[in-house]
């Protein structure tokens, strides 16, 4: 039997434990080592913090079984009676705590939202929505009916190198990473993670254009995409092909250009939602069917990949091949798009490594 996998908190639960953590000080002169936090969904998290001077928590990010850049990323917070001083430009968000306002600030290593689209508008910290209704929640117990004013200042170390290796940049976050989670726990190994990072790329790429949206499987397909297209608009979507369909439900978006390789833009056709392996192998007698309609006999010889097909081929078959698988996929595209009720209304494929394009309008 398999080990089961470590779920983990959130880099919002861990901001809120730091947070709390400076309030028992402040109003309690508690120094506490763990803080409860309330969940979302009635769970709670005990988190471990240090205290590093006055009116200042840290605490480290635990490890997990998700692929997560910032497990292990150290978190503080210091709490201020005054405005901070030399932080990046920003407008900080507000935190109403019954009658205790807290200014929340991004310090070192935090992100500044710099384009519309996301869940927190320019130009503030990137920490979302859902901690900062934690940070509301729990605070609550500890102010009590104080009227207080405080300034947060959020910092994560080294978090400016950790974002480099999220979709921050690209999405408008500039400076950091972001302080997220929707209910406070990190779920080991979720495909759930990658789609919510593809929901919020279409987001802010739809704020700035509903043109076009580009969806590129695989490197080569993204590099492609890059050669020819504005940044902003391209999304890599893994395997997901119909769950990264279904995040374009909200926007009025005109065209989707879908790149990938023939070998993916087969298993499209071929009607797999998501082209992982797990979820099945290429039907190679409907690839038989597919080419009789070109009047080519394939040979009873067993193929495990579409390359071995391309390869037995003769040239002059291989062209009008990949334009079948074209437009089998932007068919089957189409038909999902239109299940899902979404605006689009032209579709092309680009298979590559030929760059062989089909388009569909309606």
């Amino acid at each position: 039997m398999s080990e089961k996998l470590r779920s983990g908190y959130t880099t919002g639960t861990h901001a809120t434990a730091v947070l709390l953590a400076c309030l028992y000080e402040y109003f309690d002169s508690a120094l506490v080592q763990y803080v409860e936090v309330t969940l979302p969904q009635n769970k709670s998290a005990a988190i471990a913090v240090s205290k590093e001077a006055s009116l200042c928590f840290s605490t480290i990010k635990g490890d997990n079984d998700d692929i997560d850049v910032t497990k292990g990323c150290e978190i503080t917070c210091k709490l201020l009676q005054s405005r901070p001083q030399n932080l990046k430009e920003q407008a900080p968000s507000l935190l109403e705590i019954n009658n205790t306002k807290i200014y929340v600030y991004a310090g070192d290593g935090i992100g500044i939202v710099t384009k519309k689209g996301l869940k927190i508008t320019p130009p503030h910290p990137a920490i979302n929505p859902t901690p900062l209704a934690m940070m509301c929640q729990n605070g609550e117990k500890i102010v009590k009916n104080a009227h207080k004013v405080f300034h947060a200042v959020f910092s994560v170390t080294d978090g400016e190198r950790i974002a480099k290796e999220t979709a921050n940049a690209k999405v408008g976050v500039l400076g950091g990473i972001s302080i997220l989670g929707t209910r406070g726990i990190v779920k080991p190994v979720s495909a759930s993670a990658y789609i919510d990072s593809i929901a919020t790329e279409i987001d802010v790429a739809a704020a700035e254009s509903t043109s076009y949206i580009v969806f590129t499987l695989g490197n080569s397909a993204h590099d492609y995409a890059k050669k020819h297209y504005r940044e902003s608009a391209i999304i890599e979507i893994g395997n997901f092909v119909y769950d990264a369909s279904r995040c374009l439900e909200k926007h009025t978006i005109e065209k989707v250009v879908f790149i990938t390789s023939v070998a993916k833009m087969c298993k499209v056709a071929q009607g797999f939602k998501n082209t992982h392996n797990r979820y099945g192998s290429i039907d190679f007698d409907v690839v038989r069917v597919w080419l009789h309609e070109l009047e080519y006999d394939l040979s009873d010889e067993e193929f495990v990949t579409l390359k071995g097909v391309l390869q037995t081929l003769p040239n002059e078959y291989k062209e009008s091949f990949i334009k079948l698988l074209g437009y089998k996929a932007v068919c089957k595209l189409k038909e999902w798009f239109c299940k899902l009720g979404l605006h689009v209304k032209q579709i092309q494929t680009i298979t590559l490594p030929n760059e062989i394009k089909e388009t569909l309008k309606w």
